[in-house]
């Protein structure tokens, strides 16, 4: 009996591993073996950093707002917590945004948040 080797399936199976790699350098781009394991590697990449991606930009917008109320005065937490207590609805990517392009409405946001922070907190 003739050993099986899925003559057209298994090359189009190739082609598509191969063309997953097209970007990759050296040996990974054109060797079937490596190219499946770094698309592989490189798919699971993909999925954390997507993820990571989210985490760093949140991380980015609140050490900008930190600095921005360091300089109104206020800390970060008690800028937050003010916000909350007044049902303002902004979302840190908005308020890092207004910091940078707006100081005079964020201003007035900060002035509204120390307004909302009890005594016995601030």
């Amino acid at each position: 009996m003739a050993r099986a080797t899925y003559g057209a399936a298994r090359h189009r199976k190739k082609v598509r591993v191969l063309k997953r790699a097209k970007g990759f350098r050296g040996a990974p781009k054109n060797r079937w073996r490596i190219a499946k394991e770094m698309s592989i590697r490189a798919g699971v990449y993909a999925f954390r950093d997507r993820r990571a991606r989210k985490r760093d930009f949140r991380a980015l917008w609140v050490t900008r707002l930190t600095a921005a109320c360091e300089a109104r005065g206020i800390r970060y937490s008690r800028f937050i917590f003010g916000l909350t207590q007044a049902d303002v609805e902004l979302n840190r990517k908005m308020l890092s945004e207004m910091a940078i392009h707006d100081p005079a409405g964020f201003d007035a946001v900060a002035a509204l948040a120390k307004k909302h922070v009890p005594k016995a907190v601030a």
